[in-house]
């Protein structure tokens, strides 16, 4: 299960500030509407412009028992040690933070950052910490 605690909820990292505040940045020059690959790369663009190292569409290998049987692309990583999972629908739902907790599950990576582009902003953040971590396995 995830392990986070209300500390990490209400006042997040600096750099997940920073990528909030180029999330709010993006939305306020675009608005509503486009498509989530739009919303990426603008985001990909603001982040870089703020100084950070992105990387777009970082594949994630899935190990199971030893043997990689998938492989996931997740939308930013941003200076190697933020996942950030880009929607632009109605609103933040189960199965997107499902999807991010995975990811964390199957990197080294301990926090990610969901964020909507939808009609109404919304954003989670998310805490995984795992045996992974622990052992400095690499995706």
């Amino acid at each position: 299960m995830p392990q986070m605690n209300a500390d990490e909820r209400r006042i997040p990292d600096p750099l997940t500030q920073s990528v909030i505040g180029a999330f709010y940045e993006v939305y306020s020059e675009l608005g509503f509407g486009f498509l989530e690959a739009v919303y990426r790369r603008a985001l990909e663009v603001a982040l870089v412009d703020r100084g950070h190292r992105v990387a777009a569409e970082s594949p994630i290998a899935v190990c199971f028992r030893g043997w990689s049987v998938g492989d996931y692309r997740a939308d930013l990583l941003v200076d190697g040690r933020l996942l950030v999972e880009v929607k632009a629908g109605g609103g933040l739902v189960s199965g997107h933070r499902a999807q991010l907790l995975n990811y964390l599950r199957a990197t080294t990576v301990e926090v990610g950052l969901l964020v909507n582009f939808g009609p109404k902003l919304d954003f989670e953040r998310l805490v995984f910490a795992n045996e992974r971590k622990r052992t400095g396995s690499r995706w």
